[in-house]
């Protein structure tokens, strides 16, 4: 079975139960994107392996120490790129703000990082979220 085909909240029963790592779920998702991304065009984002490796290590140990114990930690997520992530591009795709990254992260992102989520990437949308198809999207 594919940790990919799990929900969020059974894939971090497995984490907390120690079946899977966040490791793993976090490289299992970078997969997931790789294989599809190219036909699917979902991110405008994808951060690089060793920076998600390490935020995946850092909420394990967390984890471990019974630091984090809800329900989503270790889970790999993706926010839409009209949400500020700090050092992160974000376009909110469109090509006005192709080399804008912010200098702050939004509330909401803080908040996914202290429930032990790791953040994978930045997901596509219509430009400035104006829109409800992605036709025009990046």
């Amino acid at each position: 079975m594919s940790l990919m085909s799990l929900t969020a909240v059974e894939l971090g029963k497995k984490i907390k139960a120690k079946e899977v790592t966040v490791a793993e779920a976090a490289k299992a998702a970078l997969a997931a994107v790789k294989a599809k991304e190219e036909k699917v065009n979902g991110f405008i984002t994808v951060l690089d392996e060793e920076s998600v490796m390490k935020r995946a290590q850092e909420v394990q140990k967390q984890i471990d120490d019974g630091t984090l114990t809800g329900p989503l930690a270790g889970v790999p997520v993706a926010v839409k790129d009209n949400i500020c992530t700090k050092d992160v591009l974000t376009t909110c795709a469109s090509k006005i703000l192709y080399n804008f990254k912010p200098t702050y992260t939004a509330e909401a992102v803080v908040n996914l990082e202290k429930a032990g989520m790791v953040v994978i990437g930045k997901t596509n949308m219509d430009e400035f979220a104006m829109g409800s198809t992605t036709e025009t999207s990046a």
